[in-house]
């Protein structure tokens, strides 16, 4: 029912679609309707087999919610309620921004495919530290964090560090999104120079704090591999503790729906599953945790993206198109 339901909220704008199922499930969760349609599983439901623990923290599965489903822990016991073994919220700033502007997200139907140009979009850290507090939901929580559009220079930097100030009391982990291609320059952090100054910034500050969750790099699909090698050298460096491959594409694949070939944004879902499990499998690496993302739409997807180095995976347009059954799909 609750399937059919978001099929049918597909049929609107996406980003009306997007923001008025998480409005329903929300709803369906505070009255009990998930449970009843057996849509709510409790910690024990899924296979020992798929849980996992790094250091401190324990995953009650490997399949978790990728940053951009809900950008500011508005729904976060809804979403936990349906078995993720975790979350990440955000990309969150320092402070509210709209984002770029509208329209902004496109669906590829026949690909199973988004492409959107969002920017950061957020009501700032302030008001997701609000909702994190209040939170039921006991599992695993992490925070993808970002930095204000018109943020450069040092104060880019900066703006990571208020994030963390703000939200280490309340999160789990923390994933540091240098990719995300519709903020500009952001990418620029990928270089050796730029991801090292980020990196010592961080690193003191969590040292400072008593932050001891992992710190992530969330990384392109589209750099060149020696970037990407350097990021892992540097994570390492500095002592952090993994990578998640991959954000977005700006490639355009030729499948792409012709309408949407001249689009600027991010590409996800399928259309990007073989180019960010390619990166995952090269950038893998035993003494780091990774997350592997990107086009995870079955219990298929998410075993090869495990079996190319990942510890965990996350959905981000899988979710968007088969709606909350999929998590029992791949776990089931």
């Amino acid at each position: 029912m609750i399937d059919l339901i978001f099929k049918l909220l597909r049929l609107l704008e996406p980003e009306i679609s997007h923001v008025l199922s998480l409005k329903l499930l929300k709803l369906a969760h505070n009255i009990g309707l998930l449970r009843l349609l057996s849509l709510s599983y409790s910690d024990n439901h899924f296979s020992e087999k798929n849980k996992f623990s790094y250091e401190k923290l324990k995953f009650k599965n490997r399949l978790g919610i990728a940053a951009g489903i809900d950008k500011n822990g508005d729904y976060i016991d809804a979403l936990g309620a349906l078995g993720f073994g975790f979350l990440e919220i955000g990309t969150v700033t320092p402070k509210p921004q709209l984002g770029n502007p509208k329209p902004r997200v496109f669906r590829d139907q026949k690909n199973s495919s988004v492409i959107n140009r969002l920017g950061f979009n957020n009501k700032g850290v302030k008001y997701v530290a609000h909702n994190l507090k209040k939170r039921n939901y006991s599992g695993v929580v992490g925070a993808n964090i970002g930095a204000n559009k018109n943020s450069v220079g040092q104060d880019r930097i900066n703006d990571y560090i208020i994030c963390i100030k703000e939200l280490h009391q309340y999160v789990d982990y923390f994933t540091i999104n240098i990719s995300s291609p519709n903020t500009p320059n952001l990418r620029d952090l990928h270089s050796k120079e730029c991801i090292s100054d980020l990196l010592a910034s961080i690193k003191h500050e969590i040292e400072a704090l008593g932050f001891t969750g992992p710190i992530l790099i969330k990384i392109s699909p589209d750099e060149q591999l020696n970037v990407l090698e350097n990021i892992i050298q540097e994570v390492k460096r500095f002592r952090l503790d993994g990578i998640i491959a991959t954000n977005s594409s700006t490639i355009r694949p030729n499948k792409l729906d012709k309408n949407l070939q001249n689009e600027e944004g991010g590409l996800s879902g399928k259309l990007i599953y073989k180019l960010s499990t390619d990166i995952l499998e090269k950038v893998a690496d035993k003494d780091l945790l990774i997350i592997g993302v990107g086009g995870v739409f079955s219990k298929e997807d998410f075993k090869e993206k495990i079996s190319n180095g990942a510890n965990l995976v996350q959905v981000y347009s899988g979710f968007i198109f088969k709606g909350p059954s999929l998590i029992k799909t791949i776990l089931g």
